[in-house]
């Protein structure tokens, strides 16, 4: 079902600063940043050859980025994004064998205006899993 992983994302709690930190130290190529208020994040992606890494910063004291923040202060893995061709079937597949879709259980817009679902940590080992639907 999943397809190639699309990115790796981390909570920042200075986004300037990790930018710089990418950009400066590591000579990455960082996109600008973009505001996605439905999931109360501000993104940029550092782009790699092979894959992205999302800096996540909270946008609103609601932000399930600055929870994550207050327990972890120092910023830190937030989830992995998997690509996936069909979300719809994908979501249909993951719920008939009990994994648990966050939210109402619709795909969302993502960061890249694609269709997004997120799956219970507690279904994968701890990890908070994203599905991103792309086309080939």
């Amino acid at each position: 079902m999943i397809g190639k992983l699309n990115h790796l994302a981390i909570a920042v709690p200075n986004l300037e600063q990790a930018i710089a930190k990418y950009q400066d130290l590591l000579g990455a190529k960082v996109s600008s940043p973009q505001d996605l208020p439905e999931h109360g994040v501000r993104v940029v992606f550092v782009e790699l050859e092979n894959s992205k890494i999302e800096l996540l910063y909270p946008l609103g004291e609601n932000s399930p980025i600055e929870k994550f923040l207050q327990k972890n202060p120092n910023g830190g893995t937030h989830h992995i994004c998997f690509e996936v061709e069909n979300i719809t079937n994908s979501i249909a597949i993951l719920k008939a064998k009990g994994a648990r879709v966050l939210g109402d259980g619709s795909p969302k817009i993502g960061a890249h205006g694609l269709p997004v679902i997120f799956l219970h940590p507690k279904d994968f080992d701890g990890v908070l899993i994203e599905l991103e639907e792309v086309k080939k």
